[in-house]
Order: structure tokens, then sequence, then C-alpha cells
């Protein structure tokens, strides 16, 4: 569970999970004092995390030298009544052309996305 906290200035805003903690708020353009995440960014981040985590546990799993992986998601809301998530694996490691597609299949597993690909619906509560 995530606990977000009002902070100042303005929209800042602190969140945790009980044992690590961050700053989140909203651009300057829509007055926020931009110190902290973006929580469009955070939407982000939660896949690209997902997706470098999972090709890791699946190179280390299959024994396959992949030496980094890095992934770039971007989230396009210009569509209406769609959000697009937008990913770029990089590689690197001495690997062969089946052991790349292995990855690259396998970050499409990853349970963020799997996630993201159900259908969501929110239950509000009162505290």
């Amino acid at each position: 569970m995530i606990t977000a906290s009002s902070d100042d200035p303005a929209y800042r805003t602190l969140f945790s999970d009980g044992e690590h903690q961050a700053l989140a708020d909203t651009t300057r353009e829509k007055g926020g004092s931009g110190g902290g995440f973006w929580p469009h960014t955070l939407l982000e981040a939660a896949l690209a995390t997902c997706i470098n985590i999972t090709l890791r546990k699946y190179a280390e799993k299959h024994a396959i030298p992949l030496s980094q992986a890095i992934v770039k998601v971007q989230l396009d809301r210009s569509h209406p009544g769609e959000a697009i998530f937008a990913y770029e694996v990089e590689l690197q490691g001495n690997l062969t052309a089946t052991q790349q597609e292995a990855l690259l299949q396998a970050a499409g597993d990853c349970a963020v996305k799997q996630t993201l690909l159900r259908r969501i619906s929110f239950k509000q509560g009162i505290a």
C-alpha cells in the first residue's frame, strides 16, 4: 500500500510504502514546484522498472549473458479515451539473436504490463 501526504510547497506530495519514500509534484506550469516525480511519470516508471527487472530475472534463470538492460517508457495520452505506453528495450551483452528474441518476449510478460492490460476499476473509501 502507498500512502501519500500533502507537503509544502504547493502540490508537492510525499509518498511511502512504509519502508521507502519519494516525492511527487506537478509541473510549474500547473502550479507545482516541480520538486518531485509527476504522477504520470510514476506510471511510466512502474512499467519501465518492471520490464527491466523481468528481463534480468529471465536472463539469470536461463543463463543468458545480459550485461545491461535499458528500458524507456513514454505514456502518450494524446488520443481521447486511450493511453498508449510506448516502450523501447536496449539489451547489452554477448547475446545471440535467439537470446535477444527470448528476452524481448519475456519483457512483454512483466507483471505491471499484465496488470495494465486488465479491466481497471476504482473503489473509494473514506478514512
